[in-house]
């Protein structure tokens, strides 16, 4: 399986016939000048159509939520403040506005759609969440849950894009990859550098970013890098650029099955004990959570030194203590 971008770009010509295209392709396959991409185990091809259907749900379910927004403004209403606007509670508020006959029947089709997604959304997350734990996806899942801005269905997007992390021998080719590495133009005594690539997996690409704005925000390393790249490149510039650097520290925990360097282990079990506590089949097997998140904390190997952190109002505490 050759790259389509890459071979067109090599055989792109005035005259295109099929006898033609043939005998360029039999020319460049035989000097060694066709790219070949990775083809897809079957366990990653299922994973990616499973989160592209997911994705496809979400972007249906936004639309109708923006179609039902877009009509409060013509009538001067805006949606409630404490409220969800498409709660179940609010049904009642909808039904009271001044709608024509047309487009209540509009909103109320929507409302219905949008009743239909939630539940198949939801299910959709069970089943990724129960994936997680299985043999196929179970040993590199913890190592990614446990880097910040990364829960269970981003973990598993990261996973069905990279595959496997072997093919990448070092971190600037999964950069290349993810699209996020800079264009160059070096020619001569030229050396320019430009925006990112945005060449590759998409779905890795804006996984990383969304998780840089969320890292950014809550931990305390990432937000110094960012507000050090802040003053010289931008707000954006400098989320790409802490994108990058998390998708290296992806490399980093996959590749070597270790720990991230600046892992706070009680923050890490508080993710663990979430990962356990979401929603899944009732034939999915369960762990007690202690017996859970110390289980993870083992496998990737940080907190060993934890006995007990808070998650919510509660303080977890493992019984007995670890020796």
């Amino acid at each position: 399986m050759a790259h389509p971008l890459l071979v067109k770009a090599i055989s792109a010509a005035k005259v295109k016939t099929d006898a033609r295209d043939s005998t360029t392709l039999a020319w460049l396959l035989a000097a060694g000048l066709i790219p070949a991409v990775w083809v897809l185990p079957p366990h990653v091809r299922d994973l990616r159509m499973l989160l592209a259907h997911r994705q496809r749900l979400i972007r249906q379910r936004t639309q109708t939520q923006n179609r039902l927004h877009s009509v409060l403004p013509a009538h001067q209403v805006l949606p409630p403040a404490e409220h969800s606007s498409f709660a179940t509670s609010q049904r009642a508020w909808w039904e009271s506005l001044p709608f024509s006959a047309l487009e209540r029947l509009r909103v109320q089709q929507d409302l219905l759609l949008l009743d239909r997604l939630d539940p198949l959304v939801a299910e959709l997350d069970a089943q990724l969440v129960q994936l997680s734990m299985t043999e196929l996806w179970a040993s590199q899942t913890p190592f990614l849950i446990q880097l910040p801005g990364t829960g269970v269905i981003n973990a598993l997007t990261l996973l069905a894009a990279i595959g496997d992390i072997i093919r990448f021998p070092v971190a600037k080719k999964l950069v290349g990859y993810s699209g996020l590495g800079a264009g160059v133009h070096a020619s001569g005594q030229t050396y320019q550098t430009g925006r990112i690539t945005k060449q590759g997996r998409c779905e890795l690409r804006t996984t990383m970013i969304e998780a840089a704005w969320v890292v950014v925000e809550h931990h305390l390393h990432w937000k110094a890098q960012f507000e050090r790249l802040t003053h010289s490149i931008g707000n954006r510039k400098a989320a790409v650029a802490i994108a990058r650097k998390l998708l290296v520290a992806v490399w980093h925990v996959l590749t070597k099955q270790a720990a991230d360097c600046h892992a706070d282990p009680v923050r890490v079990a508080g993710t663990f004990l979430r990962w356990t506590h979401q929603k899944r089949p009732a034939t999915s097997p369960r762990l007690e959570p202690r017996a859970f998140v110390r289980q993870m904390l083992d496998q990737v190997g940080v907190g060993a030194e934890v006995e007990r952190f808070s998650y919510g109002a509660k303080l977890m505490c493992y019984h007995p203590p670890r020796s």
